[in-house]
């Protein structure tokens, strides 16, 4: 199937991604990410939509550069940029779920005495990213192989980051794939780090931190340190779809 029919497929199939993230349970997301870093959104795209967008990742013409992870220390596998502009389930689901998130984010900065604070619109934050050079857009497509892995990281490409991201595995577990567990570590002060596995299903999404995260001490608020990686994939291939909410330099 040619780029130019996946590209008018997916157009047609997304325009309800707002009533979508409008129904999620706003509140229990936010006290789950109090708790432990993340926080389950439950399935936002169809089977079928997993497959017209994990299918993309061979149409070069929507990515803007390739990362080979054993090149750079990173693990095994890659993934992909989406170049500007998003293709259409991308560039609707960025913008309703910062809206739902930007007050998180706004009590975490509180809570950790950060000064920044984000508009309630997502194109007024990428325009404050571009403004300081931040232009490249950085949601991301990413394709495992089998004994491919990502290595624990944080998302951070510039002055401004949005201390949230959300990752939807486009690919099914036990089926498609085995291992390949989506992992999160916590560190922290004169603690033993902490892992979290995130469990998903085929088109369900997460939530997690991108840096740090506030949590309540006996002698008040301090931060804590968060990476995430993907254990080592067993079997098959898994595709998933990373939504970072600020842009790179």
């Amino acid at each position: 199937m040619s780029t130019a029919v996946n590209k008018k497929r997916l157009e047609g199939q997304f325009d309800d991604v707002e009533a979508r993230v409008a129904s999620i349970g706003w509140s229990n997301v936010s006290a789950h990410l109090g708790s432990y870093g993340w926080a389950p959104l439950g399935r936002l795209l169809t089977a079928a939509e997993c497959d017209e967008l994990g299918g993309l990742y061979d149409a070069d013409a929507h990515f803007r550069s390739t990362v080979v992870m054993s090149r750079h220390g990173f693990g095994r596998g890659e993934y992909k940029y989406f170049a500007y502009p998003l293709p259409s389930p991308i560039d609707a689901l960025r913008p309703a779920l910062y809206t739902a998130l930007a007050p998180i984010a706004d009590a975490w900065n509180d809570a950790m005495g950060i000064d920044v604070r984000y508009p309630p619109a997502h194109a007024d934050f990428v325009e404050r990213c571009h403004k300081a050079g931040q232009i490249r857009p950085t949601p991301l497509l990413l394709r495992y192989g089998e004994g491919d892995y990502n290595c624990l990281h944080q998302d951070l490409y510039g002055e401004h980051v949005f201390p949230l991201q959300v990752v939807i595995l486009l690919s099914e577990p036990g089926k498609d794939f085995t291992g390949g567990e989506f992992v999160l570590t916590e560190q922290r002060p004169r603690m033993q780090s902490r892992a979290e596995v995130v469990p998903l299903g085929r088109g369900e999404a997460a939530v997690f931190a991108v840096h740090h995260r506030p949590v309540q001490g006996t002698r008040g608020r301090y931060r804590v340190n968060l990476r995430h990686g993907v254990s080592r994939l067993r079997s098959g291939r898994r595709h998933t779809v990373g939504i970072i909410f600020h842009d790179a330099k």
